[in-house]
């Protein structure tokens, strides 16, 4: 299938219309693009068989970074999103499974173990090593952030929420029964890694072309949290109300992907953390339609292409159903289109490129 809209020849991004949009603050005129995670393996092709580049070589140092961004800031303008979203984070140790990938990717899919954490008590507390601010080389966000094209902003975050890596760190089965066994060192742990990221956080929003701080924390499953949801108020919702509260006081949103199902602490994030935006659904859950009918009058509603659709369904289907968020969603306003959760290794290239294309068809853009 033919894609008349895309790669777009002369973008013309608008990253503060894009804001206002989400933010309630223009009407809506059209659907922005967003986008959390385009895998490697789906944007790869698109580099060197549409924009006609070369795909850099492995990251090794500065100069082979300052190469794969080059080419990172020129697929997102080229693909007409207002903006380049990324992350990268402090090395936080934890164990990983390994096995190879079922896509054709060509290389490894690792996980995290959820039986044995790094830190199981007070003495591997102690002796985990920590990583440190001091350390952390923040060069790529800053080589993004002077190289971006004129409209476009940079969307960025540490990689991993509070959460995460909470539970990676002590693993998911260690830090329940931590926290019924052990909810002091529970505490200690995620205000150690609340504290650095906090440092983090502090640093990034010096960064004058950023517009929105976006992170990522997984807290949910299919039927709800991870964890109870008193728990998560207690040891991880503060830390994401700090994150937001530095964020704002810069000036910038602060939107929230979470998967899974959080009706039990959503309104916790809107009141509490005060996210101005919500990103990753799934239709088995609660598709984003009747997600924003609820409460998309209070913040902003972003992606919402189910995964299920995008990798297993028909380019045809696609563009049928992106139609359909546009037209109901967008409508509505305070949205943005994209996918569910991300664009892994298995959604088809061609899937991709049609929920993109026709988002452009319908904005008359492109």
């Amino acid at each position: 299938m033919n894609y008349p809209h895309i790669p777009i020849d002369r973008p013309r991004p608008n990253c503060q219309e894009f804001v206002d949009i989400l933010m309630g603050r223009t009407p809506q005129r059209r659907t922005p693009l967003v986008e959390y995670i385009v895998d490697e393996t789906v944007m790869r092709p698109i580099v060197e068989n549409m924009l006609g580049l070369q795909w850099p070589g492995p990251v090794v140092d500065r100069e082979s970074w300052d190469r794969y961004l080059d080419t990172f800031i020129e697929f997102w303008r080229r693909m007409g999103y207002d903006f380049v979203r990324f992350e990268i984070g402090l090395p936080f140790t934890a164990g990983r499974l390994i096995t190879a990938d079922t896509a054709p990717s060509g290389r490894d899919r690792a996980w995290v173990d959820e039986h044995q954490g790094a830190i199981t008590d007070w003495a591997t507390f102690e002796s985990y090593p920590w990583p440190t601010l001091e350390a952390f080389d923040f060069h790529p966000f800053e080589y993004v952030n002077a190289h971006l094209p004129d409209g476009m902003g940079l969307i960025a975050c540490h990689g991993g929420g509070i959460f995460e890596h909470l539970s990676w760190i002590m693993s998911l089965e260690g830090l329940s029964l931590a926290l019924f066994d052990q909810p002091d060192l529970v505490r200690a742990v995620a205000d150690r890694i609340g504290e650095l990221m906090v440092g983090f956080y502090r640093h990034l929003v010096q960064l004058d072309r950023l517009i929105v701080v976006f992170p990522g924390d997984d807290m949910g499953f299919r039927s709800g949290t991870l964890i109870h949801p008193s728990a998560l108020r207690e040891y991880t919702l503060p830390w994401h109300r700090k994150f937001a509260e530095i964020a704002h006081a810069s000036g910038r949103p602060y939107f929230l992907h979470s998967c899974g199902n959080l009706v039990t602490i959503m309104e916790n994030l809107i009141e509490d953390v005060q996210i101005d935006g919500k990103h990753s659904y799934e239709d088995v859950i609660r598709p984003v339609q009747d997600f924003q009918a609820e409460y998309g009058d209070r913040i902003a509603v972003l992606g919402g292409m189910d995964l299920n659709l995008l990798s297993a369904g028909t380019e045809a289907q696609v563009r049928q159903h992106a139609r359909f968020l546009i037209e109901t969603c967008g409508a509505r306003g305070r949205y943005a289109i994209g996918s569910g959760n991300s664009i892994p290794s298995y959604v088809p290239v061609e899937n991709y490129l049609a929920m993109v294309d026709e988002t452009h068809k319908v904005n008359g853009s492109g």
